[in-house]
């Protein structure tokens, strides 16, 4: 897992235990206190989707730059002269 994926799985682990603490903390009547409790994991599952699905959009992007890089500089070396090849080694 990168850097990025864990920076955002604490930001998301940290608004949950935020919105916990504040929903418990609030004087509230246990309806109210339901409802919110409802509404606020709707919005951290529609927020954790979106960035599983952004992560999933960056692995594709950096798979295929990185398919790319590779592909480009094996062709490069297969079209050097075998002299030059022999030379960086």
């Amino acid at each position: 897992m990168n850097a990025a994926v864990k920076s955002i799985l604490l930001i998301l682990g940290g608004a949950a235990i935020g919105a916990t603490a504040a929903l418990f903390t609030a004087p509230s009547s246990g309806r109210d206190t339901r409802r919110k409790v409802k509404q606020t994991s709707g919005e951290l599952a529609r927020k954790a989707s979106q960035v599983a699905s952004a992560t999933q959009e960056a692995w594709k992007k950096a798979t295929a730059a990185g398919k790319e890089a590779f592909t480009q500089k094996m062709n490069g070396s297969a079209l050097q002269p075998e002299t030059t090849r022999t030379q960086h080694h």
